[in-house]
């Protein structure tokens, strides 16, 4: 009796169908059905990270699959989930989803050009997961920091450089600056294998005053010299260049489904 059941019910169960399913062609099988998918309630959080995954679909096939997502949501996405997104997903979701909260995109080959022709549309963002995104370098962080004053939550760990041959290993303190610059109201920063040294590092703190969680692995660059490490301790989370998280003394012991949340309720909050 699905015409007895109230959309939001209905919702929760479309949520719950696999995502090659939603992503694939939807028989409506009655007026209900057909009001509910019209709505905003089965839109509201789209996540296909592990459908991008499986058997490494190509860029062009996750860009296809976001696109006809877009299509079908009519703007009413506050969370978008995705690996590999491509520059023609990127500025299709951008153009579309003007009020949404959450947008992970790890490993995705979007690039500084389109980062920067199309963050003024995100305006809204406030978590944003940008890692391993090795094309998008300090002009796309600055372009994303001037238009998403929201922001409060931003991932941007790399790869580790044995992984990456070409990655360079340099230190470079411009993408850490760049951040400070432009996204003082961050209260949750990721930085894993980031290349910046304690200069980039105190230009943060200098400007980042809300910030709470920090995570630094595999920075070896920063040496936490002077007044830094206490500056790290005093803060809620930190896990330092050296952290383990198999290291039972660590710093802290929250795992990244404890961030998520806390990254969920930041967004619903706005």
């Amino acid at each position: 009796m699905w015409e007895g059941l109230n959309r939001e019910i209905l919702a929760l169960i479309f949520t719950r169908i696999p995502a090659e399913q939603r992503i694939g062609v939807l028989s409506l099988v009655c007026k209900s059905w057909s009001q509910c998918l019209c709505g905003p309630y089965c839109w509201a959080d789209i996540d296909i990270e592990q459908w991008c995954r499986k058997t490494n679909r190509t860029v062009f096939k996750i860009d296809s699959a976001v696109c006809k997502l877009v299509r079908r949501t009519k703007g009413t996405v506050r969370r978008l989930s995705a690996f590999k997104l491509g520059d023609r997903g990127f500025a299709f979701l951008a153009n579309w989803f003007v009020f949404l909260k959450v947008l992970k995109i790890p490993m995705s080959e979007v690039t500084d050009n389109m980062v920067e022709k199309h963050a003024v549309s995100l305006a809204s963002l406030t978590v944003l997961d940008i890692s391993y995104c090795l094309k998008i370098t300090c002009k796309g962080l600055e372009a994303f920091g001037k238009n998403c004053k929201a922001l409060v939550h931003l991932r941007r760990n790399m790869p580790p450089p044995e992984l990456v041959l070409t990655y360079n290993v340099k230190p470079d303190v411009s993408e850490a600056l760049t951040i400070a610059d432009t996204m003082p109201g961050l209260q949750h920063l990721e930085l894993g294998y980031g290349r910046f040294t304690d200069v980039g590092l105190e230009a943060i703190f200098a400007k980042c005053k809300a910030l709470t969680h920090l995570d630094i692995q595999g920075c070896w660059s920063v040496k936490l010299d002077g007044h830094l490490e206490d500056r790290c301790l005093q803060l809620q989370e930190f896990k330092s260049p050296w952290h383990d998280d198999f290291d039972i003394g660590a710093s802290s012991e929250n795992d990244s489904d404890e961030a998520d949340s806390d990254e969920e309720s930041s967004s619903d909050m706005d």
